[in-house]
């Protein structure tokens, strides 16, 4: 998200640096510029008069703290009020109910609430450890039924059973005293999709909620619908008291309008955002976080906590300690390297959780490609177990093979087989303790970035 966004503030801000003060006839042509980009990564138009409006207050005249340029002294101010709008902190689930704490989650057709009940059972259950059931009253389309329990199979939660035909609310009961039997602690209710001015429809979740009173009520929207997501959040808010709101397919969403205006449109915080098919693709939702990802400033912390998550930590510890033991690195350790990036989120993912990123051209990002990533395990992949153990095996012929056997080109192998002794000699210099001279590469490879020693050191295609 929020790619056009971010390159557009980054240059509003290089064009204040040097300047000793932010005054009212500098601010106001920066500002222009924010305006133009929040419009255009569709916001709602009240969201950016609102916003703009709390910048030029806080920005006009406000002398530049000693450490700081007038561009950071803007960052800081754009940043704090961007975090404002989009709810300041994260609101978590209130799951403080004598279980099962109910769920409800309500949306439009196509928003990906079976997807994202599967998500949120996944999470609740790795994340706060908690025993979870799911159970699907969409009784319009049974394959929706049939969804659901197969996700559930996939991400390891109990199913309540339903047929197409029978009474949402006695579904709902049913599956409530269920949970209680079993001690389950949370119960997920999926709904069918509907429109806010279907009043039939609106009338049998109205009656869904009264009868099952739920601790949340969520509401699944598509951030593609850009800002008509806050419209159609705020006309089902109305409706029903809703506690949050999920977005969803925000891998797939460049502008990010909904992200910026659902929390100020509906007065609901935007609790998860949800990224991709993956049953793990759900992230709890930081405003501030998302601020500095808006502003270059990268998700560290989030990325911190991907990593200690994703990580398998088992094979991490195998692979420092034969690195400092001085055993070779190598083919089937990068391998492994290059699992756990793409378990991640591939370098796409990754960089864009990186200070600094949005300012890089585009001629750079566009290299950053996670099919090469896939393409490279597929070529290791090709190789027998003892050709991954002794890389310097790998002549012509056996090149050859391994080409026509990943489905790629001798070039390729050889591309990869380059990346792999750039990896094998960073390694080395650990071993022999050389941390200086290995900082000193890992520095001179990022300032290279695009080549062999780019980001991932991808070879360019």
């Amino acid at each position: 998200m929020f790619e056009s966004l971010s390159q557009r503030l980054s240059t509003t801000v290089n064009r204040l640096r040097g300047r000793g003060r932010l005054t009212e006839e500098n601010i106001r042509e920066a500002l222009r510029e924010v305006r133009i980009a929040l419009l255009e990564a569709d916001v709602a138009l009240p969201v950016v008069q609102a916003l703009i409006q709390r910048v030029k207050v806080r920005a006009v005249g406000q002398d530049v703290m000693r450490s700081l340029s007038p561009g950071q002294a803007l960052v800081k101010v754009v940043s704090d009020e961007l975090t404002t709008v989009m709810g300041t902190a994260n609101s978590e689930l209130n799951l403080a109910a004598t279980p099962p704490a109910v769920v409800l989650m309500a949306g439009l057709q196509g928003a990906g609430k079976t997807t994202t009940v599967a998500k949120l059972a996944r999470l609740l259950t790795e994340r706060k450890k908690k025993k979870v059931m799911v159970v699907s009253c969409d009784v319009y389309r049974p394959a929706a039924i049939e969804q659901l329990r197969t996700l559930a199979g996939q991400v390891g939660v109990k199913f309540f059973p339903s047929e197409a035909g029978q009474d949402p609310v006695q579904i709902a009961k049913d599956a409530i005293a269920a949970a209680r039997r079993e001690v389950v602690d949370v119960l997920l209710v999926d709904t069918a999709g509907r429109l806010h001015v279907d009043e039939a429809m609106m009338a049998e979740i109205k009656a869904l909620h009264a009868a099952i009173t739920p601790i949340e009520t969520l509401f699944v929207v598509d951030s593609m619908t850009g800002q008509d997501a806050a419209t159609t959040a705020k006309a089902f808010a109305d409706a029903l008291p809703l506690t949050g709101v999920v977005l969803t397919k925000t891998d797939g969403d460049a502008r990010g309008g909904a992200a910026l205006s659902v929390r100020y449109i509906t007065g609901r915080p935007i609790k998860f955002l949800g990224a991709g098919e993956k049953t793990d693709a759900l992230e709890p939702f930081h405003p501030d976080r998302l601020a500095q990802r808006i502003l270059g400033m990268g998700d560290v912390l989030s990325l911190v906590e991907e990593v200690e998550r994703k990580v398998d930590h088992e094979k991490a510890q195998k692979l420092a300690q034969k690195v400092m033991k001085g055993k070779r690195f190598d083919l089937e350790d990068m391998r492994d390297q290059l699992e756990q990036m793409n378990n991640m989120g591939g370098l796409a993912g990754l960089m864009d959780k990186l200070p600094g990123v949005s300012g890089l051209p585009d001629s750079v990002k566009s290299k950053v490609n996670d099919g090469e990533i896939k393409r490279m395990v597929a070529i290791i992949g090709s190789m027998t177990p003892k050709e991954r153990r002794h890389p310097d095996l790998l002549n012509g012929s056996r090149r050859a093979r391994v080409a026509k056997g990943s489905g790629t080109q001798a070039a390729d192998v050889n591309r990869l087989l380059k990346q792999y002794m750039q990896m094998e000699k960073m390694m080395s210099k650990l071993s022999r303790g050389g941390g200086k001279g290995l900082l000193r590469q890992m520095s001179g490879a990022l300032k290279g970035m695009g080549g062999m020693g780019g980001m991932g050191g991808l070879p360019p295609r």
